[in-house]
């Protein structure tokens, strides 16, 4: 039997929309008992969200459908005497309390930092913002293209007449989410080294900035800004998008010895001693000529021979995908990346969600249950405050108890 890393853990999720409930899905996948906290009658703005209006009109829009699997749902108006007081038995219980509110707003609730740790020591909180609770824009409003803009990824995206674009996915909501999860993830380790909770606050803006790789270390280090160039890597070259007989190819030739594999398994070994492409250097600064004969060569056979041939050769190559092409890759369905679940909004239709492209122990995991429609467990909410009151209490006691036997 397979135990999933975080199987005890328990997840206290005020988040909306996608960077926190990102972060809670990750958790989820990995063991955590999440529990959303969504206000009565309205619920996570996510469930409004997605192509389909009636799935929208349900609230079980597709957003919310594809990071709120396994999850458990209860509503709670924080206005509310007797919800208030639930909450709080809850977050005695929690292990993690994750929000991703604009700074300040839960303090303004009466829930600051230091009345969490009187209510919980041992509480890892952690909120997500664009921009973090400190400095001048600690308020300011964030989305998942102003954070795109603000972080230069949108400068960098697109050709010199078409920069700057959005990346076609919420790239620093989901970055963001991942950060969180892996802080508290690191927290929690800690803590159960010294029985301390911690206090996370994860910014959009600077996790974004700290994946964009050479884009920002390229102008730290050497002072060279980075600009667009569509499909090529600045990098290297040939690396970029090519163009067979069929359709787009990604190549990514880094390496001079794959570069010259390259030239003579298209046909064109004379590019290997022409003096504009016969090194490094040379070659990105004449990225034009050797693309343009490089296309030449591969248009005579389709993207996936190539595809086949020159990965056998040990020369990065792939081809473009559709997301629905991508999603049916023999090599998701053998990893068992994509889960099928009952679907909420609709009785009798399977709804497939993706998981993390890990593998634990030779094993993915799957959400265990499909998403919570809206105060799907409030029922449940006495059961969930004292069971985790009682986890708590036990895990407090152990924590004294080793650090007792550590210093005898």
């Amino acid at each position: 039997m397979h135990v999933r890393p975080l199987d005890g853990i328990r997840v206290l999720d005020l988040t909306n929309v996608l960077a926190g409930p990102y972060c809670s899905y990750q958790l989820m996948l990995m063991g955590a008992e999440v529990v959303k906290v969504e206000r009565p009658g309205q619920g996570d703005l996510a469930r409004s969200l997605g192509p389909d209006p009636s799935l929208n009109r349900d609230g079980v829009g597709a957003s919310f459908l594809a990071q709120n699997a396994g999850k458990k749902s209860l509503e709670l108006d924080l206005k509310d005497t007797a919800d208030r007081a639930l909450f709080e038995d809850l977050l005695t219980g929690a292990d993690v309390l994750l929000e991703n509110f604009r700074a300040g707003v839960l303090e303004r609730m009466g829930y600051g930092t230091e009345r969490l740790a009187r209510l919980n020591p041992r509480l890892v909180y952690c909120s997500i913002s664009g921009f973090g609770h400190t400095g001048p824009m600690r308020e300011a409003p964030a989305y998942d293209q102003i954070i795109q803009g603000l972080a230069g990824m949108m400068s960098v995206t697109g050709t010199p007449d078409t920069a700057p674009q959005r990346i076609g996915f919420p790239v620093c909501d989901t970055t963001g989410g991942l950060m969180a999860a892996f802080a508290i993830s690191t927290a929690l380790l800690h803590r159960e080294r010294t029985g301390a909770g911690a206090r996370l606050d994860v910014s959009m803006l600077e996790a974004s900035l700290s994946t964009m790789g050479w884009a920002v270390s390229n102008y730290l280090v050497s002072g060279i800004a980075p600009e667009p160039l569509s499909d090529q890597n600045p990098t290297a070259a040939p690396s970029g998008t090519f163009h067979a007989l069929d359709g787009p190819l990604n190549i990514a030739a880094n390496q001079q010895r794959q570069f010259e594999a390259l030239c003579r398994l298209t046909g064109v070994p004379e590019l290997i001693t022409d003096p504009r492409f016969a090194e490094r250097e040379q070659r990105k600064r004449h990225r034009a000529e050797l693309n343009s004969a490089l296309n030449q060569a591969l248009a005579a056979r389709p993207a996936a021979d190539w595809e086949r041939e020159l990965n056998a050769a040990g020369i990065p190559a792939a081809r473009v995908l559709s997301v629905p092409d991508a999603l049916e890759q023999p090599q998701l369905v053998h990893r068992d990346f994509v889960s099928e679940l009952h679907h909420p909004g609709r009785p009798g239709q399977p709804l497939r969600v993706v998981g993390n492209g890990v593998l634990v122990d030779g094993k993915a995991f799957g959400p265990p249950s499909p998403p919570p429609l809206l105060g799907e467990h409030n029922s449940q909410r006495q059961e969930l405050a004292r069971r985790w009151a009682t986890a708590t209490r036990t895990a407090a006691q152990a924590t004294a108890t080793t650090g007792e036997t550590s210093t005898s």
